[in-house]
Protein backbone atom coordinates (compact mmCIF):
# COMPACT_ATOMS: atom_id res chain seq x y z
CA UNK A 1 0.00 0.00 0.00
CA UNK A 2 1.27 3.41 -0.69
CA UNK A 3 2.08 5.47 1.70
CA UNK A 4 -0.04 8.79 2.49
CA UNK A 5 1.41 12.41 2.23
CA UNK A 6 0.42 14.98 3.83
CA UNK A 7 0.04 18.81 1.33
CA UNK A 8 2.86 19.85 2.65
CA UNK A 9 5.24 16.95 2.13
CA UNK A 10 4.06 16.81 -1.53
CA UNK A 11 4.57 20.20 -2.01
CA UNK A 12 8.25 19.91 -0.82
CA UNK A 13 8.61 16.32 -3.09
CA UNK A 14 7.30 18.38 -6.26
CA UNK A 15 9.76 21.93 -5.48
CA UNK A 16 12.72 19.36 -4.56
CA UNK A 17 12.38 17.92 -8.06
CA UNK A 18 12.16 21.40 -9.76
CA UNK A 19 15.23 23.46 -10.60
CA UNK A 20 16.58 25.47 -7.81
CA UNK A 21 15.40 28.86 -9.41
CA UNK A 22 11.59 27.65 -9.64
CA UNK A 23 11.47 26.87 -5.98
CA UNK A 24 13.07 30.41 -5.33
CA UNK A 25 10.31 31.93 -7.38
CA UNK A 26 7.38 30.03 -5.83
CA UNK A 27 8.29 31.59 -2.42
CA UNK A 28 8.92 34.65 -3.29
CA UNK A 29 5.44 34.49 -5.34
CA UNK A 30 3.74 32.68 -2.43
CA UNK A 31 5.50 35.28 0.55
CA UNK A 32 3.76 38.27 -1.48
CA UNK A 33 0.37 36.73 -2.49
CA UNK A 34 0.05 35.42 1.63
CA UNK A 35 1.44 38.91 3.03
CA UNK A 36 -1.31 40.47 0.72
CA UNK A 37 -4.06 38.70 2.09
CA UNK A 38 -2.45 38.86 5.71
CA UNK A 39 -2.58 42.51 5.60
CA UNK A 40 -6.31 42.83 4.80
CA UNK A 41 -8.20 44.24 8.02
CA UNK A 42 -11.35 41.95 9.10
CA UNK A 43 -14.42 44.04 8.88
CA UNK A 44 -16.04 44.74 11.88
CA UNK A 45 -19.17 43.50 12.80
CA UNK A 46 -22.02 45.64 12.14
CA UNK A 47 -25.24 43.83 13.43
CA UNK A 48 -26.06 42.83 9.80
CA UNK A 49 -28.54 39.55 9.87
CA UNK A 50 -26.46 36.96 8.00
CA UNK A 51 -22.99 38.67 8.69
CA UNK A 52 -21.21 35.76 10.76
CA UNK A 53 -20.58 33.61 8.05
CA UNK A 54 -18.47 36.18 6.63
CA UNK A 55 -16.67 37.46 9.29
CA UNK A 56 -16.05 33.66 10.54
CA UNK A 57 -14.39 33.48 6.70
CA UNK A 58 -12.19 36.36 7.01
CA UNK A 59 -10.62 35.73 9.96
CA UNK A 60 -9.87 32.54 8.83
CA UNK A 61 -8.15 33.72 5.05
CA UNK A 62 -6.39 35.89 7.98
CA UNK A 63 -4.97 33.66 10.27
CA UNK A 64 -3.98 31.34 7.70
CA UNK A 65 -2.14 33.32 5.88
CA UNK A 66 -0.41 34.98 8.55
CA UNK A 67 1.14 31.96 9.12
CA UNK A 68 1.30 30.50 5.57
CA UNK A 69 3.23 33.88 4.97
CA UNK A 70 6.34 32.26 6.31
CA UNK A 71 5.91 28.72 6.45
CA UNK A 72 4.65 28.06 2.54
CA UNK A 73 7.85 30.04 1.46
CA UNK A 74 10.01 27.92 3.84
CA UNK A 75 8.73 24.71 2.53
CA UNK A 76 9.53 26.00 -1.23
CA UNK A 77 13.03 27.23 0.14
CA UNK A 78 13.93 24.14 1.46
CA UNK A 79 12.85 21.95 -1.27
CA UNK A 80 15.44 24.70 -3.40
CA UNK A 81 17.89 23.50 -1.45
CA UNK A 82 17.50 19.70 -1.62
CA UNK A 83 17.05 20.66 -5.39
CA UNK A 84 20.50 22.43 -5.77
CA UNK A 85 22.46 19.98 -3.80
CA UNK A 86 21.03 17.18 -5.95
CA UNK A 87 21.91 19.25 -9.20
CA UNK A 88 25.36 20.03 -7.95
CA UNK A 89 25.50 16.16 -6.88
CA UNK A 90 24.54 14.97 -10.10
CA UNK A 91 26.64 17.57 -11.42
CA UNK A 92 30.18 16.11 -9.99
CA UNK A 93 28.91 12.26 -10.59
CA UNK A 94 28.68 13.25 -14.08
CA UNK A 95 32.18 15.15 -14.41
CA UNK A 96 33.43 11.50 -12.72
CA UNK A 97 31.89 9.16 -15.46
CA UNK A 98 32.51 11.21 -18.23
CA UNK A 99 36.26 12.53 -17.56
CA UNK A 100 39.57 11.13 -18.43
CA UNK A 101 39.08 8.01 -15.88
CA UNK A 102 35.48 7.11 -16.81
CA UNK A 103 36.09 3.03 -17.42
CA UNK A 104 37.60 3.53 -13.36
CA UNK A 105 34.48 5.80 -12.80
CA UNK A 106 32.00 4.07 -13.59
CA UNK A 107 33.33 0.71 -12.09
CA UNK A 108 33.72 2.40 -8.61
CA UNK A 109 30.04 3.57 -8.36
CA UNK A 110 26.95 2.02 -6.78
CA UNK A 111 23.87 0.95 -8.83
CA UNK A 112 22.17 4.01 -7.87
CA UNK A 113 25.14 6.52 -8.73
CA UNK A 114 25.01 4.47 -11.51
CA UNK A 115 21.19 5.48 -12.92
CA UNK A 116 21.96 8.94 -11.89
CA UNK A 117 24.97 8.78 -14.01
CA UNK A 118 23.34 7.39 -16.95
CA UNK A 119 20.08 9.86 -16.32
CA UNK A 120 22.12 12.82 -16.17
CA UNK A 121 23.99 11.50 -20.10
CA UNK A 122 20.22 11.47 -21.70
CA UNK A 123 19.58 14.80 -19.81
CA UNK A 124 21.92 16.56 -21.10
CA UNK A 125 20.90 15.03 -24.49
CA UNK A 126 18.40 17.46 -24.37
CA UNK A 127 15.23 14.65 -22.58
CA UNK A 128 13.41 15.12 -19.09
CA UNK A 129 14.16 12.17 -17.20
CA UNK A 130 12.52 10.54 -14.33
CA UNK A 131 14.63 8.36 -12.42
CA UNK A 132 12.48 5.67 -10.56
CA UNK A 133 14.94 3.69 -9.08
CA UNK A 134 13.35 -0.01 -10.84
CA UNK A 135 11.04 0.48 -7.85
CA UNK A 136 7.16 -0.04 -8.28
CA UNK A 137 5.04 -2.19 -10.64
CA UNK A 138 7.21 -0.76 -13.58
CA UNK A 139 9.11 -4.33 -14.34
CA UNK A 140 12.64 -2.57 -13.32
CA UNK A 141 12.44 0.27 -15.47
CA UNK A 142 15.00 2.75 -13.69
CA UNK A 143 13.98 5.80 -15.97
CA UNK A 144 11.96 7.27 -18.14
CA UNK A 145 12.78 9.47 -21.13
CA UNK A 146 10.38 11.82 -22.49
CA UNK A 147 11.38 14.24 -25.79
CA UNK A 148 8.32 15.70 -27.47
CA UNK A 149 5.18 12.80 -26.90
CA UNK A 150 7.42 9.53 -26.87
CA UNK A 151 8.31 8.22 -23.88
CA UNK A 152 11.36 5.57 -23.92
CA UNK A 153 11.94 3.36 -20.70
CA UNK A 154 15.21 2.35 -19.42
CA UNK A 155 16.75 -0.19 -17.37
CA UNK A 156 20.44 0.42 -15.70
CA UNK A 157 22.58 -2.68 -14.92
CA UNK A 158 25.86 -2.03 -14.03
CA UNK A 159 27.16 -5.87 -14.72
CA UNK A 160 31.04 -5.18 -14.93
CA UNK A 161 31.79 -9.46 -14.89
CA UNK A 162 28.23 -11.51 -16.32
CA UNK A 163 26.47 -10.52 -19.74
CA UNK A 164 23.39 -8.90 -19.65
CA UNK A 165 20.90 -11.73 -20.93
CA UNK A 166 18.25 -12.39 -23.26
CA UNK A 167 15.51 -12.22 -19.99
CA UNK A 168 16.25 -8.53 -19.37
CA UNK A 169 15.67 -7.56 -22.53
CA UNK A 170 12.66 -9.58 -22.99
CA UNK A 171 10.75 -8.46 -19.51
CA UNK A 172 11.53 -4.34 -20.24
CA UNK A 173 9.78 -5.37 -24.06
CA UNK A 174 7.03 -6.45 -22.27
CA UNK A 175 6.59 -3.39 -19.97
CA UNK A 176 7.03 -1.54 -23.33
CA UNK A 177 3.90 -2.81 -24.64
CA UNK A 178 2.07 -2.42 -21.48
CA UNK A 179 2.95 1.03 -21.01
CA UNK A 180 2.22 2.07 -24.55
CA UNK A 181 6.13 3.69 -25.00
CA UNK A 182 8.06 4.98 -27.86
CA UNK A 183 10.98 2.56 -27.31
CA UNK A 184 13.38 1.08 -25.37
CA UNK A 185 16.62 1.34 -23.84
CA UNK A 186 19.19 -1.19 -21.95
CA UNK A 187 22.66 0.36 -20.29
CA UNK A 188 25.28 -1.49 -18.86
CA UNK A 189 28.28 -1.11 -17.98
CA UNK A 190 29.53 -4.40 -19.52
CA UNK A 191 28.19 -5.95 -22.69
CA UNK A 192 25.52 -8.33 -23.35
CA UNK A 193 24.62 -11.77 -25.19
CA UNK A 194 24.11 -12.75 -28.39
CA UNK A 195 20.69 -14.05 -27.71
CA UNK A 196 20.03 -10.78 -26.22
CA UNK A 197 21.30 -8.39 -29.09
CA UNK A 198 19.42 -10.98 -31.63
CA UNK A 199 16.21 -10.29 -29.84
CA UNK A 200 16.30 -6.82 -29.84
CA UNK A 201 17.01 -6.50 -33.07
CA UNK A 202 14.08 -5.12 -35.08
CA UNK A 203 11.96 -4.22 -31.55
CA UNK A 204 12.84 -0.83 -31.01
CA UNK A 205 15.66 -1.73 -28.22
CA UNK A 206 18.44 0.31 -27.99
CA UNK A 207 21.21 -1.71 -26.30
CA UNK A 208 24.10 0.44 -24.89
CA UNK A 209 27.09 -1.52 -23.79
CA UNK A 210 30.51 0.16 -22.06
CA UNK A 211 31.95 1.45 -25.10
CA UNK A 212 28.76 2.83 -26.43
CA UNK A 213 27.72 4.94 -22.84
CA UNK A 214 31.30 6.47 -22.37
CA UNK A 215 30.65 7.61 -26.56
CA UNK A 216 27.19 8.63 -24.91
CA UNK A 217 28.32 10.23 -21.94
CA UNK A 218 31.24 11.91 -23.85
CA UNK A 219 29.15 13.62 -26.32
CA UNK A 220 26.95 14.71 -24.03
CA UNK A 221 29.55 16.23 -22.14
CA UNK A 222 31.18 17.93 -24.96
CA UNK A 223 27.56 19.49 -26.16
CA UNK A 224 26.68 21.55 -23.05
CA UNK A 225 31.06 22.63 -22.18
CA UNK A 226 30.50 26.11 -21.28
CA UNK A 227 33.98 26.79 -23.55
CA UNK A 228 35.07 25.99 -26.99
CA UNK A 229 37.12 22.66 -26.66
CA UNK A 230 40.60 22.46 -28.23
CA UNK A 231 41.73 21.59 -31.46
CA UNK A 232 43.62 18.55 -29.57
CA UNK A 233 40.80 17.88 -27.19
CA UNK A 234 38.12 18.20 -30.55
CA UNK A 235 40.24 15.70 -32.53
CA UNK A 236 39.98 12.93 -30.15
CA UNK A 237 35.86 12.40 -30.95
CA UNK A 238 35.86 11.31 -34.14
CA UNK A 239 32.25 11.65 -35.70
CA UNK A 240 32.50 8.22 -36.76
CA UNK A 241 32.84 7.14 -32.63
CA UNK A 242 29.07 8.46 -32.71
CA UNK A 243 27.52 6.15 -35.41
CA UNK A 244 26.86 2.74 -33.80
CA UNK A 245 27.64 -0.68 -35.21
CA UNK A 246 25.42 -3.04 -36.28
CA UNK A 247 24.14 -5.42 -33.43
CA UNK A 248 24.37 -8.28 -35.98
CA UNK A 249 27.49 -7.89 -38.10
CA UNK A 250 29.44 -5.42 -36.07
CA UNK A 251 29.12 -2.95 -39.83
CA UNK A 252 28.87 0.52 -39.56
CA UNK A 253 25.23 1.86 -39.31
CA UNK A 254 23.13 4.30 -41.59
CA UNK A 255 20.63 7.11 -40.69
CA UNK A 256 17.58 6.04 -42.34
CA UNK A 257 13.37 6.95 -41.91
CA UNK A 258 11.18 4.59 -42.05
CA UNK A 259 8.61 4.74 -45.30
CA UNK A 260 5.76 2.49 -44.33
CA UNK A 261 4.03 0.97 -41.60
CA UNK A 262 3.56 2.63 -38.10
CA UNK A 263 6.50 4.08 -37.57
CA UNK A 264 6.33 5.52 -41.22
CA UNK A 265 8.90 9.23 -41.14
CA UNK A 266 10.76 8.19 -38.04
CA UNK A 267 14.32 8.26 -38.02
CA UNK A 268 16.47 4.67 -37.35
CA UNK A 269 19.63 2.90 -37.58
CA UNK A 270 20.12 0.51 -40.22
CA UNK A 271 22.64 -1.50 -41.24
CA UNK A 272 25.36 -0.26 -44.08
CA UNK A 273 25.29 -3.98 -45.93
CA UNK A 274 21.55 -3.71 -46.65
CA UNK A 275 19.80 -5.93 -47.75
CA UNK A 276 22.39 -8.29 -46.66
CA UNK A 277 22.25 -7.67 -43.26
CA UNK A 278 18.51 -6.31 -41.64
CA UNK A 279 20.04 -4.67 -38.42
CA UNK A 280 19.00 -1.88 -36.46
CA UNK A 281 18.70 0.25 -33.85
CA UNK A 282 16.49 3.21 -32.69
CA UNK A 283 17.86 6.84 -33.27
CA UNK A 284 16.86 9.42 -30.25
CA UNK A 285 17.49 12.30 -31.76
CA UNK A 286 19.84 14.35 -29.60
Amino acid sequence: MAKRTGLLDDLLAISSRLPWWVGVGLAALSYLGLHHLAQQPIPAPTGVSGQVVELAKAAMIHSVSSMGQYFLPGVFLFGAGISAYRSKARDQLFQRGSGDRAVEAIDGMSWREFESLVGEGYRRKGFSVKELGGDGPDGGVDLVLTKGSERHLVQCKQWRANKVGVAIVRELYGVMSAKGAAGGVVVTSGSFTSDATAFANGRNIDLVDGPRLLVLLKSAREKTALVVPSINETAQIKPEKLIPKCPQCESTMKLREARKGANAGKKFWGCDTYPKCRGTLPFLES
